[in-house]
């Protein structure tokens, strides 16, 4: 993909390439909502993609197929095996290149972005701005449901780029890792009552993924200013290995997507995040501000 930011695409670019034959548009839209309860309601965004969608996108479900539905936290990353099952089916795999989105905020799409890199597959982007720039652009829209190409999808797992709660429990005062909270402010410092326990990893710093993105288009900050955000905070120092975590790993999965977007594609994501983290009472919690 000749886009200057190759982890993302505009949707000019991707309406110029509807038709190439080796495109595979995957919508990824997931709908997530945390009632103030507490409890977690997740519901597959099938049918908000044959509502509309963008033509000849196929729909992938990330939590049906793409989750571990064998880990305690929801939207475990799968097996390599399963994941080659889940991306060939779907039609992505070898010799085809792969644009995401979704309906919403970008970070469903993201999380299919970080999974594919992940399994060792490169030729994916994310289109900025999701669904919502495509539409505000005048670009067609198509309510038929695209059956898939199947493809076979060969797995090569990186397993830096996804770190555990024994990983992150030994990083919290190793100088040479970075831990990233990407949830909002109010979370971070504690005062949201969203999982079990409040607060934040010891040691961990606040980017929010909401930060990141142009409140007026949807879309991510320019390349510039997110190199600017992210080396204040020191994750852009290649002496320093990022590490992001959120909720359930979806910010998560946003943060390091815009990272490789600022040119620092290595960052890992704690998969469990803080509903793993919460879930251990041996494990620390601070509350407070960011200390930077």
């Amino acid at each position: 993909m000749s886009d200057p930011t190759p982890q993302s695409v505009g949707r000019e670019w991707l309406y110029e390439h509807l038709d190439d034959e080796d495109l595979v548009i995957v919508d990824a839209t997931t709908h997530l909502s945390m009632p103030p309860d507490g409890s977690v309601h997740i519901e597959p965004g099938l049918d908000t993609y044959a509502e509309a969608h963008i033509p000849g996108a196929v729909y992938a479900d990330l939590f049906t197929d793409f989750s571990d539905h064998q880990a305690p936290q929801p939207f475990t990353a799968v097996s390599s095996d399963r994941f080659a099952i889940a991306a060939g089916a779907v039609g992505i795999g070898d010799g085809r290149r792969v644009v995401v989105y979704d309906q919403s905020s970008g970070i469903w799409a993201a999380r299919l972005w970080w999974q594919l890199r992940l399994e060792g597959f490169d030729d994916a982007a994310v289109l900025d701005g999701g669904f919502p720039a495509w539409r505000a652009a005048g670009y067609p829209v198509s309510e038929e449901q695209v059956i898939p190409r199947a493809a076979t999808f060969t797995a090569h797992r990186r397993p830096e780029l996804l770190t555990s709660t024994q990983d992150v429990l030994s990083a919290i005062d190793d100088p040479h890792m970075l831990i990233i909270n990407a949830l909002d402010a109010a979370t971070y410092r504690g005062e949201s009552p969203s999982y079990p326990r409040r607060g934040h990893i010891p040691g961990s710093i606040n980017i929010p993924f909401d930060d990141l993105v142009d409140p007026s288009t949807g879309r991510l900050r320019p390349r510039a200013e997110l190199r600017e955000i992210f080396d204040q905070a020191g994750a852009l120092d290649p002496d320093v290995r990022p590490v992001t975590y959120c909720g359930g790993g979806i910010a998560a999965s946003g943060v390091a997507h815009a990272l490789a977007v600022a040119g620092r594609s290595d960052a890992a994501v704690y998969d469990g995040s803080l509903n793993a983290w919460t879930a251990d009472e041996s494990l620390p919690l601070v509350e407070g501000p960011d200390p930077r």
